[in-house]
């Protein structure tokens, strides 16, 4: 689907982490990787350390609560002035009712305001902000609140060295706004549902139900232990994905553009790892300083939320005081990819805490 929309803006970014941290070396010797092997994994990829919450008490709605306390108790944010709230995650609060609804609740916020749930992962900052901009296209919207959130360190195995090390916990709201100013935003987003399995989690949902026997530790051939209940990355086809689908993307969209690579001042991408980061970045001829990689090291991944982090960690202060163009891109679980590139600049906030 082509993306091409005109007078919107994003106005402000929050991140949203939580304060707890877990360094590489507290885990590594859950795997079963000798320390030598451990470290040299943790050197390629970039592990570091990792955000992620200390109770698994701790929701995605906690996270996005606690940001939109912060957004109201500091002015950057008037809840009478909300027109529509998206909730895009994979750890809704409950299967129902959806968690935009409790949000719209905690808050008391006007029956006019619009609520909507999106099941998402790392392309989700994308697919939010796409739904976001078409929503403003509707008579009486002229703000909404994008959340993305998610806390998936409890879906994750501790003894799978495939996924624990690099998966962190976060949320982000972005404020998206109608302007008089003539602003150009042009993407593209696409899917490939028949690779959806490269990235699951067995069981919880209808098809396997959490049981006795889904909770039972098994080992996979590269001697990853984990249950039905925890995350699965097919690590292999993930890569050879976004390594082909994504550079594509991007070189097609700059070319039907006015821009060039050499145009756009940032290339502002989901973190699934260093590595990866800086493969694609040959890949589109980009120079690594344009396009940041230090997220999963001082963070960890955390899905949908990752653009927003990489965002407001890099460029905070820049992007509250001047304009730039940046590129916008997602790719991950679905399988799902996409790319947006616009001006953003001189927000009211564009800031990280911790809670």
């Amino acid at each position: 689907m082509k993306i091409n929309f005109s007078n919107k803006k994003i106005s402000g970014m929050l991140s949203i982490l939580p304060a707890n941290e877990v360094l590489f070396e507290d885990e590594m010797h859950n795997y079963s990787f000798s320390e030598a092997k451990s470290l040299k994994l943790k050197a390629a990829m970039g592990f570091k350390s990792k955000r992620i919450v200390a109770e698994d008490s701790t929701t995605s709605y906690d996270l996005v609560v606690a940001g939109l306390d912060y957004l109201f108790e500091n002015n950057f944010l008037d809840k009478n002035s909300i027109d529509a709230i998206l909730f895009v995650s994979q750890s809704p609060e409950y299967i129902m009712p959806p968690t935009s609804n409790l949000i719209h609740g905690k808050y008391e916020l006007d029956e006019r305001v619009f609520c909507m749930d999106i099941n998402q992962g790392c392309a989700g900052f994308i697919v939010g902000l796409q739904q976001a901009f078409m929503l403003l296209n509707n008579e009486g919207i002229n703000k909404v609140v994008l959340c993305n959130a998610d806390v998936l360190s409890p879906k994750v195995s501790k003894f799978d060295r495939n996924s624990n090390p690099l998966i962190g916990d976060a949320a982000a709201i972005t404020i998206i706004e109608n302007t008089s100013e003539d602003t150009s935003i042009i993407g593209e987003i696409r899917m490939d549902g028949t690779g959806a399995m490269a990235l699951n989690v067995p069981a919880g949902g209808a098809r396997m139900p959490i049981t006795a026997e889904t909770s039972e530790l098994y080992e996979d051939s590269f001697g990853n232990k984990r249950t039905k209940n925890h995350l699965v990355m097919q690590g292999d086809n993930v890569f050879n994905f976004v390594q082909t689908k994504v550079p594509e993307q991007i070189k097609n969209i700059v070319e039907n553009s006015n821009d060039s690579v050499e145009s756009i001042d940032y290339f502002l991408f989901h973190q699934p790892n260093r590595f990866m980061l800086q493969k694609l970045a040959d890949k589109i001829g980009v120079g690594r300083e344009k396009l940041p990689s230090n997220v999963v090291e001082n963070f960890g991944n955390s899905s949908g939320v990752t653009i927003p982090v990489v965002t407001t960690h890099n460029l905070g202060e820049q992007l509250e005081n001047t304009e730039m163009k940046v590129c916008f891109s997602g790719f991950g679980v679905g399988l799902t990819w996409g790319t947006i590139i616009m001006k953003i600049g001189n927000l009211d906030f564009c800031k990280l805490i911790y809670k």
